[in-house]
C-alpha cells in the first residue's frame, strides 16, 4: 500500500501501521460504514474546516473503527483510540472525546471540532439522490441480522426523529448548503418505506 492510502489526511506520519490497521478495519466487508464512508467523511471535514485539527482528522479515521452494529461500537470506537494513541503526540482523550459524540450527534454549542466531526458523519444525508440510495442499501446491508419488518420500523424511527429536529446540522455552513438536500432525502426514504411497508 502507498504512503498515501485512500486519502493523504494521515497526521501521524510515524504510525503508518496504525493506518493501515484503520484501513483494514473499514475494509472487512461492511455495507455503509466502509473505506468510502471514511474518505467521505474526511472531504467533509477538509470542506467545512480546512485547517482542522490532528485530533479532528484523527477522530473521523476512529469514528466507526468498531462496527457491528452494536449500541456500543461507538465507545469501542473511542477506547481503541485511547489505547492505540496513548503513546503518539496526539491527544488521545480528545480524539476518544470526540469519537463518542458521534453516537448521539449532540455536540456542545461551543464544540466546534465536535460539530464539524457530527455534521461530517451526517453529510451523507445531503448526497445526490443515487448516491443516497446507495447509502442506505448499505445501511440496510449493516443490518442484514435484522428482518425486514424489524428493519423498516427502526429505520422509519431514525429517519423520522431526524426530520422533527429543528435543524440537522450544527455548523453554519453545512445547515446551509446540506440541510435542503438533506431533508429533501429523508422524506423521499420515509415516503419508499411506508410505501413497501403497504405492498408487504
Amino acid at each position: 500500500m502507498s504512503d498515501d492510502g485512500p486519502h493523504p489526511r494521515w497526521p501521524l506520519p510515524d504510525r503508518l501501521d496504525l493506518r493501515d490497521q484503520l484501513l483494514a478495519a473499514y475494509g472487512t466487508g461492511r455495507g455503509y460504514h466502509d473505506l468510502r464512508h471514511l474518505t467521505e467523511v474526511l472531504d467533509r471535514i477538509a470542506e467545512l474546516d480546512p485547517d482542522a485539527g490532528d485530533e479532528l482528522i484523527l477522530a473521523a479515521w476512529f469514528h466507526d473503527a468498531v462496527y457491528d452494529g452494536d449500541r456500543d461500537d461507538e465507545e469501542r470506537s473511542a477506547f481503541l483510540a485511547e489505547i492505540e494513541l496513548a503513546d503518539t503526540d496526539a491527544d488521545a482523550a480528545e480524539v476518544a472525546r470526540l469519537v463518542r459524540l458521534t453516537a448521539t450527534h449532540s455536540p456542545a454549542t461551543d464544540d466546534l471540532a465536535g460539530q464539524a466531526l457530527c455534521d461530517a458523519d451526517l453529510g451523507i444525508l445531503a448526497a445526490s439522490p443515487e448516491r443516497y440510495a446507495e447509502y442506505a442499501e448499505g445501511v440496510r446491508a449493516d443490518y442484514a441480522h435484522i428482518d425486514d419488518e424489524g428493519f423498516r420500523e427502526g429505520r422509519l424511527a431514525v429517519l423520522e426523529d431526524l426530520l422533527g429536529r429543528e435543524q440537522l446540522f450544527h455548523t453554519e455552513y453545512a445547515r446551509r448548503v446540506w440541510e435542503p438536500r438533506a431533508r429533501q432525502n429523508i422524506v423521499a426514504e420515509i415516503h419508499a418505506l411506508k410505501v413497501t411497508a403497504d405492498l408487504s
